[in-house]
């Protein structure tokens, strides 16, 4: 019993600073003075990320290695010529089935 009247306190405790927290949070998330930092902030990142992708393709391309792109050109190509092989397995099957009935009728 005594454990559980301390989770209760610890519980109701928590819950009242959670509920606090969060409103000066919902309060200075709303606040322009904030807010549009914090948006320069995020704007900065994702542009200073894609420079960076950037820079990142230039050196592997320099380097003779593959980019993100190669991979994904050269894997859409493998897939087409993987799709034209299973079309000419399937129409090969076909003609051997169709030569096999062909050879037993008279």
């Amino acid at each position: 019993m005594k454990a559980m009247a301390l989770w209760d306190g610890f519980k109701k405790r928590f819950d009242r600073w959670d509920g606090k927290v969060s409103e000066a949070l919902e309060g200075a998330l709303r606040n322009p003075l904030i807010l549009e930092p914090a948006a320069q902030l995020v704007t900065s990142a994702a542009k200073g990320f894609r420079r960076f992708n950037r820079l990142r393709e230039g050196a592997l391309g320099t380097l003779g290695l593959a980019t993100k792109n190669d991979q994904e050109r050269t894997l859409h190509l493998l897939n087409e010529l993987n799709s034209r092989i299973v079309d000419l397995e399937e129409k090969l099957d076909d003609a051997k089935a169709a030569r096999t009935t062909q050879g037993d009728q008279p």
